[in-house]
């Protein structure tokens, strides 16, 4: 008698399918290892890192609010931004906050690689110590220039409902709304992100997909900023450039035998060198 084929169980035919699919998408290849620690740059980084977030700051918190006369007028704005004055929307503004949460994305992913083998506790470490380095710089850089007071947040101009009980209230900081901090993190976590699983696990239709999920995140915790009435335009086109340029610049410097880039210390001041 010849025994009947056993069955295929639906949930064992699930089973295969989600684990072909997860070797497919989180497949490991031979790892990369395109980036590395080095004390003769990443301590004097560090500690610039540190002065540039330590006066950015300390020029914030000397921030004042300014005369009636010296205040920026609708009209002084640039034209594209000045339809978004007179903007304010509590939800958009908290949601934009709790946005903030997936600053972690990075940590989660490099955290689960070394967990399951994919990863090793050096590599976690130097991503760990570029990350913290780009978000020094980008929150320091973006601190200095909102110091400067260009020109006042977009619901500083509202006459009206909750946008004119929120003006009413502005602080100081409120005056400084170039650039976007939001977005300028926002992008340096999308950066880091995709860098950190393209290393981790090396598949390049995965990394695809986790690219334009960050960078689409990022994207939108930007535009939720523009719709909470807290930026215009300007603001988070800006704060992306700088999330985005400060993170790649910092991961440029870290790759194994690269030697074009050098940091200078002078009285009163700091600097990175490029050599071609």
């Amino acid at each position: 008698m010849i025994p009947s084929p056993v069955k295929n169980h639906p949930r064992k035919r699930l089973n295969r399918l989600i684990l072909s699919l997860l070797l497919i998408f989180f497949g490991h290849s031979a790892a990369k290892t395109e980036y590395t620690l080095s004390p003769s740059i990443d301590i004097s980084l560090s500690v610039t890192a540190l002065l540039v977030t330590g006066g950015g700051t300390y020029l914030y918190n000397q921030m004042e609010i300014p005369n009636e006369q010296d205040k920026v007028n609708r009209e002084d704005l640039l034209p594209w931004d000045r339809k978004f004055a007179g903007r304010y929307s509590s939800t958009a503004d908290l949601m934009s906050d709790v946005g903030s949460l997936l600053a972690v994305a990075p940590f989660a992913i490099g955290g689960s690689a070394w967990y399951s083998g994919h990863s090793s506790r050096e590599e976690f470490l130097t991503f760990s110590v570029m990350f913290i380095q780009s978000v020094l710089f980008q929150h320091g850089i973006n601190l200095a220039f909102r110091s400067l007071e260009l020109w006042p947040r977009p619901y500083t101009f509202a006459t009206e409902g909750e946008g004119a009980v929120k003006a009413k209230t502005a602080k100081a900081e409120a005056y400084g709304s170039f650039f976007s901090g939001h977005a300028s993190a926002a992008f340096t976590v999308a950066v880091f992100t995709t860098e950190w699983f393209d290393q981790t696990y090396g598949n390049p239709g995965a990394t695809r997909v986790v690219r334009a999920l960050a960078f689409s995140t990022a994207a939108f915790e930007s535009v939720l900023r523009v719709a909470a009435g807290k930026h215009y335009p300007t603001d988070i086109l800006v704060g992306a450039l700088i999330g985005t340029g400060v993170s790649y610049g910092i991961l440029e410097m870290h790759k194994k035998g690269c030697n074009s880039y050098s940091l200078w210390v002078a009285p009163g001041a700091v600097g990175i060198s490029y050599r071609i």
